[in-house]
């Protein structure tokens, strides 16, 4: 439960317009090639298949991938395919020259799907070398506990905002459903090293950038219905912005800018003007994660993001997790060349031109 101190006060939650250059832009050194796994997303699709492209190459989980015990079938067993739940969580690696790093950028909604799929696709949790935790939302941060029993006694350590141990309902017709609130002492005491900020950081050698409090400037992305509160000065209020929700940018050399987001609570194209701003780099190679775009708070707003994004003319999206299903349908008719769909176990490698 977050204190007023904690929670944040008004001036905080209030929109932060920006324009122009950064006051200090931020030299994210660019790589060679990123490959971005989704570990857990809200579908799997053992039929789809890889992909070459020109700006890289997609590799999807295959249906043959794990097996489970069933008796029902000749030789007492049948492959298990890949688990898909309404959450997001994907390992992030960057190459420069010979040298890899890897980072995980959010954990899924349950205690052990992350870790299920990452067995299955035989991805060794062990090299991580950071959690990012893209907002406090409960189905980003199902699996980290798993992540910290799988990492093994050394201490990992947990970007995260402040704001995101943040209390939060939703207060539906009859029935205020209080989502579960990430606890700090508990994930300290698991063994996570918790480095919360509010402002931009970069990682892994100054490969990838994250983004910090993202800079709200377009006119149609508000933020939550008000349906979405917060526990702030002991009472319930209005939390239209989820101010902790981030985002994490590598700069492909010659490519430009791949955006991962979480769910977007702040507006995808919110969130690309301030990497660009940050950066300094105006092309955009591609956009994947969650849009926050479905059901009737946010539909409305799928066309004047669609025109934004094709504005940038992106390599790649790749609308996942909360984007909606009619959102996805119009990137696929409006980006016919770049769109590509999400799904569990799926990586999507983008290289240097």
């Amino acid at each position: 439960m977050c204190t007023p101190d904690d929670a944040g006060n008004s001036a905080a939650a209030m929109p932060r317009h920006a324009v122009g250059e950064a006051v200090d832009p931020i030299t994210l050194t660019g790589v060679d090639e990123v490959r971005i796994t989704t570990l857990v997303d809200n579908g799997y699709d053992g039929l789809l298949t890889d992909q070459l492209l020109p700006w890289g190459q997609v590799r999807r989980g295959a249906l043959s991938a794990g097996a489970v015990a069933a008796g029902q079938f000749e030789g007492g067993s049948t492959v298990s395919g890949l688990r898909a739940e309404h959450g997001f969580a994907a390992l992030v690696t960057v190459r420069r020259g010979d040298r890899e790093s890897v980072l995980l950028f959010d954990t899924g909604l349950t205690p052990d799907g992350m870790l299920v799929n990452a067995d299955r696709l035989g991805v060794d949790l062990r090299q991580v070398r950071a959690v990012v935790m893209s907002h406090g939302h409960f189905d980003h941060a199902g699996g980290l506990f798993g992540m910290a029993a799988r990492r093994g006694a050394s201490a990992l350590p947990l970007v995260i905002h402040p704001h995101a141990w943040t209390r939060r309902r939703l207060e539906l017709p009859g029935a205020d459903f209080v989502l579960p609130t990430l606890s700090r002492s508990a994930l300290a005491a698991e063994g996570f090293e918790l480095i919360e900020r509010r402002v931009p950081s970069l990682l892994l050698e100054d490969q990838v950038l994250i983004t910090g409090e993202v800079d709200r400037t377009t006119d149609f992305e508000r933020g939550m219905p008000p349906a979405h509160q917060a526990w702030q000065d002991g009472t319930w209020q209005h939390d239209p912005l989820v101010i902790d929700d981030q985002a994490l940018v590598v700069h492909v050399r010659g490519r430009g800018l791949v955006v991962l987001t979480g769910c977007g609570h702040a507006g995808v194209v919110n969130i690309v003007r301030h990497a660009m701003r940050l950066t300094g780099v105006q092309q955009l190679a591609g956009v994947i994660g969650g849009f926050h775009l479905g059901g009737p708070a946010f539909e409305p707003i799928i066309g004047p993001t669609l025109t934004a994004l094709e504005a940038w003319e992106p390599e790649l999206v790749v609308a996942g997790h909360c984007t909606g299903w009619k959102a996805q349908h119009h990137l696929g008719a409006r980006l016919p060349s770049a769109f590509v769909p999400g799904a569990s176990g799926s990586t999507y490698q983008v290289a240097a031109a």
